[in-house]
């Protein structure tokens, strides 16, 4: 995989990630995640407006390998979808961060960030 990673990207322990970019957050799933899913085909994610508490299950993503369903990493509002991602699942295993993102999100609770790692944390405790 060649991309660039996100500045201040935020992880969870579940392999979801939010950053930053332009003023809004994004949210996605990490390389580490696309690569041990595999070949990714297919993406359900919510509609817009849709809101998401800490944890809870807000879309899935299938692979030739598994299915996984991906949690909420903070309490948000969905604000755009990508919905390139849906019809091209596999912009997220060229490209997880760019071009594979998921959702733009507004945060409801900007606090729910400290229990997110940093991407280097978040990669020693992943491998």
């Amino acid at each position: 995989m060649d991309f660039e990673l996100p500045e201040n990207m935020l992880c969870s322990k579940t392999h979801e990630c939010i950053y930053e970019v332009d003023g809004e957050w994004v949210l996605g799933i990490t390389d580490f995640a696309v690569e041990q899913l595999g070949d990714i085909v297919f993406v359900e994610l919510p509609e817009v407006d849709a809101e998401f508490e800490q944890g809870e299950v807000f879309g899935t993503v299938e692979s030739v390998k598994a299915a996984s369903e991906i949690y909420a990493p903070v309490s948000f509002k969905v604000k755009e979808v990508n919905e390139e991602v849906i019809t091209k699942p596999e912009l997220l295993n060229s490209n997880p961060y760019q071009e594979g993102w998921l959702l733009k999100i507004e945060l409801k609770d900007k606090s729910e960030t400290d229990t997110l790692m940093e991407y280097d944390d978040y990669k020693s405790e992943a491998n």
